[in-house]
């Protein structure tokens, strides 16, 4: 069943859907901004992965700005068809970049420092390796620039499809939306934690209407060709300071990948801690000492 629907969605491959406004431009992103002193030149874009939002790094950014020294504005921002960023007819790391680039330059930010969790760190590292006189530093989280599809990626099509599915009457409130949604996926997903963060996504229209807040549309047909994979890096490289932070027990950025990242970053280095994907979340304050300890130095 997930053979078939994978080879579905390569042949679909990422083509333009005409009732989607956007196409290739790059997209004005919704932001948190956490240091209110505007006065200093250092700056931290954090970009969270996939179905994820700004919000889910509100607590880590709060501790950013209080410990980064010296202090930086840090902006949590919403890539492309996640949080209050606008629905796209297209998803793929070039398009990203160019969103964030766009994002710095309207900002007038000077170089900046950017940390990027799976799909967004690999937007942020193709970032830094398209435009590197843009950035300072470089933090990438739980994801390698190596193409493979793991054991969890290889099921995302699957969640996405379960989410597509779910139809949920406007007269129940939010919670029992949430709570019928969660026993849908049940179905699917077994892991209670993963289902929760997919129904943060779960929302009211301005209809009244339950909708998601992502794209699932969008991302169902790009995933393969958009996220899955890494583009073309050849002749690039960042020479800027680089930290990848990896979780021990995830399959998203392995030991074996050190090569091919030095290849690309050569003045990076690798941290795993014992956490699966969600490094961030699961041991918060290691990952919180591992970054201020980088950006401080």
């Amino acid at each position: 069943m997930l053979s078939r629907y994978i080879s579905s969605i390569l042949f679909r491959s990422c083509q333009k859907s005409s009732h989607i406004i956007r196409s290739y431009s790059a997209v004005p992103l919704a932001f948190n901004k956490y240091q209110k002193d505007d006065n200093t030149d250092k700056s931290l874009i954090v970009l969270h992965g996939l179905f994820g939002s700004k919000s889910n790094w509100n607590s880590l950014c709060k501790a950013f700005a209080q410990k980064t020294n010296p202090k930086r504005k840090i902006f949590a921002i919403d890539a492309r068809n996640h949080g209050e960023t606008e629905h796209t007819q297209n998803h793929n790391y070039e398009l990203m970049a160019e969103d964030i680039r766009e994002f710095i330059e309207e900002n007038e930010l000077a170089k900046a420092s950017v940390l990027g969790h799976s799909m967004g760190g690999r937007a942020v590292m193709y970032l830094a390796l398209k435009y590197p006189y843009l950035i300072e530093k470089l933090i990438v989280v739980d994801i390698s620039p190596v193409g493979r599809i793991g054991t969890t990626q290889s099921n995302i099509p699957l969640f996405i499809h379960a989410m597509q599915s779910l139809k949920i009457d406007s007269q129940n409130t939010i919670q029992q939306a949430r709570a019928l949604a969660d026993k849908k996926l049940s179905e699917i997903i077994s892991e209670k934690s993963l289902r929760d963060f997919l129904i943060t996504n779960l929302i009211r229209d301005e209809t009244g209407n339950f909708t998601w807040r992502i794209n699932l549309e969008t991302l169902d047909r790009c995933f393969l060709t958009g996220v899955a994979q890494f583009p073309s890096t050849e002749g690039m490289h960042f020479d800027g300071p680089t930290l990848f932070i990896g979780g021990s027990k995830s399959d998203y950025l392995k030991p074996a990948d050190k090569p091919a990242i030095e290849k690309l970053f050569p003045k990076s280095s690798i941290e795993f801690l014992d956490a699966g994907h969600w490094v961030h979340a699961e041991k918060s304050e290691e990952f919180l000492n591992l970054v201020i300890n980088f950006l401080n130095k």
